[in-house]
């Protein structure tokens, strides 16, 4: 099979990647910079600091622009900083070999990841109950600064008439005590690869994590993809949780109701299928990654 490694390199003159890097740093930049200005206010989005203190890279990260594989940059001395690029010629080129070996680890993770949830249906039936379960029957919500919709007697009664069906691991482990038993499952972190599937919110969110754990060998246009899909997706998961946000613009999808579940559904089978281009373009990158000697 003929992967990026055996094809010839595209050749970027400076003023053309340097112009990639800067409509790449806008393009994250709407996100990046609002961060920035909360942070330095000491302000607190209950939506959207999610997409960096869960994910933990940083703005610059975010903003920086790499090229991936199979592309070989003239003018990019500075690039040789980064792990994994070397010279080529008159230019500097991403190397998989000369990546540190942690990167052919989790690409092999990854992969069987991505591949196994892949092939699985989604599932459209948990409608958003994991944030919900993740207040249940306590005194301290998770967003403690931001009312609940329902109150808390309305929270529990959604919880209590509702199958609870979460198969992600890092979602149930933030349920309350008194939720987990709810569970028609007990996802465990060595079940992960087992338990995964695409209808899943935080699973299509957490593409952006694996192409961020894939960097530097992570095109740039890959990873911001990845970040703005995962932007939509926190949207509808908070949209859909117990928390009023109207105050910040975010009108509920009352799952509560056959029309809030319905929309929820529709919303959950949208982006299932806008994540398919984007984990298959992370498992073909984890195959080439894989396949280098580390």
């Amino acid at each position: 099979m003929t992967t990026e490694l055996d094809r010839d390199p595209v050749v970027l003159d400076e003023p053309t990647w340097r112009a990639r890097a800067a409509a790449h740093r806008d393009r994250v930049g709407r996100w990046t910079d609002p961060h920035r200005e909360r942070r330095r206010r000491g302000e607190p989005h209950p939506v959207l600091d999610f997409l960096f203190t869960y994910y933990s890279l940083r703005p610059a990260r975010l903003e920086q622009w790499l090229p991936g594989p199979g592309v070989v940059l003239l003018g990019a001395e500075e690039l040789l900083d980064v792990p994994g690029h070397v010279r080529h010629g008159a230019g500097v080129r991403l190397d998989p070999d000369a990546l540190p070996e942690r990167i052919s680890r989790t690409a092999r993770f990854v992969h069987d990841l991505l591949v196994a949830t892949a092939a699985r249906p989604p599932r459209l039936g948990c409608f958003g109950l994991h944030e919900w379960a993740m207040v249940y029957r306590s005194d301290a919500p998770r967003h403690g600064q931001v009312p609940l919709r329902l109150g808390s007697a309305g929270t529990d009664a959604v919880v209590d008439s509702l199958p609870v069906h979460c198969t992600h691991h890092d979602a149930f482990r933030f349920f309350t005590d008194a939720a987990r038993p709810l569970n028609a499952l007990q996802p465990a972190r060595s079940e992960q690869i087992a338990h995964e599937q695409p209808g899943c919110l935080h699973a299509t969110m957490d593409l952006y994590k694996w192409a961020y754990k894939l960097s530097p060998a992570t095109p740039a246009g890959l990873l911001a993809d990845c970040f703005e899909l995962a932007v939509d997706v926190r949207e509808l998961d908070m949209r859909a949780s117990p928390y009023d946000l109207a105050d910040l613009g975010y009108a509920p999808v009352q799952i509560e109701t056959p029309a809030g579940r319905a929309e929820y559904a529709r919303a959950q089978a949208g982006f299932a299928r806008r994540a398919a281009p984007l984990r298959s373009r992370l498992v073909a990158l984890c195959r080439l990654l894989e396949s280098a000697d580390g």
